[in-house]
């Protein structure tokens, strides 16, 4: 496993303020915010206080962000929308890991790190990553390669729109109305599940096939929890129908110009 460099400060500029000492001023994060609004972002990066400082700035970016430090914790996570990547993990080398979450997913990988030979960004983009940031960096640099990875594999490509909903399967992003909607894995999955054939009925069976691991033996009202939550954080009750005795459907909003 090849050992990366030490960089104690990932950011090419920044100062000590609300947000730490690795974050540049409030005013760049806050100036995307609708951008990357509601986006999850899993960090994989085992130097725990540059990924607090990343989950802090992402935060401010309007993102949702969560940080773990090894590749068996990456491994375990589920409905990221964009991956940060560093390539010096103490269980696994970062290249490998790249390889293992392109295979399981669509979702963007940037790699972020300290390693800036010719060979290392080859072997990073030759196993999926999207795009390769070299330590120290401008975090106004980071976000625009995120904002760029995102056009790549944007609304546009694939979404699925139904009325004021658009589910997006290879960015993991919901939209209601032009709103973007943060959702969980289990969330997303039910969601797209439900859009692949927007007005058909989805049984309880078929959504169970397609979201739980065939070894899952919990308790079936699972289901319907997620639904009512579902149903809360879209903001419109009847987008997600129940077809009592079968199982559910989505159902049409129409955008309201007036709630815009």
């Amino acid at each position: 496993m090849l050992a990366e460099p030490v960089t104690k400060n990932p950011f090419t500029s920044y100062r000590r303020d609300s947000l730490g000492p690795y974050c540049e001023p409030v005013t760049v994060a806050e100036a995307h915010s609708g951008v990357l609004a509601g986006l999850q972002v899993l960090i994989v990066e085992d130097d725990r206080a540059i990924g607090s400082q990343l989950v802090k700035g992402l935060a401010r970016a309007g993102c949702e962000p969560t940080a773990v430090a090894t590749a068996a914790e990456a491994l375990q996570r589920s409905g990221a929308g964009l991956i940060l990547l560093d390539l010096g993990l103490p269980d696994m080398d970062g290249v490998d890991l790249c390889r293992r979450l392109r295979s399981r997913g669509t979702a963007p990988i940037i790699v972020i790190t300290a390693r800036g030979a010719e060979p290392d960004r080859v072997d990073a983009l030759d196993a999926g990553a999207d795009d390769y940031l070299v330590k120290p960096f401008g975090f106004a640099e980071l976000l625009a390669r995120m904002r760029a990875v995102l056009r790549r594999t944007g609304p546009d490509s694939g979404a699925t729109t139904y009325g004021a909903l658009r589910v997006d399967p290879a960015a993991r992003r919901v939209w209601v109305a032009g709103r973007p909607v943060a959702l969980t894995g289990k969330e997303f999955d039910i969601l797209a599940c439900l859009a692949i054939e927007p007005g058909r009925v989805v049984t309880r069976e078929e959504i169970f096939d397609r979201v739980w691991d065939e070894h899952w033996y919990g308790p079936r009202k699972v289901l319907d929890v997620h639904v009512a939550a579902l149903r809360r954080k879209l903001g419109h009750p009847e987008i997600i129908e129940t077809v009592y005795g079968r199982g559910f459907r989505l159902g049409e909003v129409i955008e309201d110009p007036s709630h815009r």
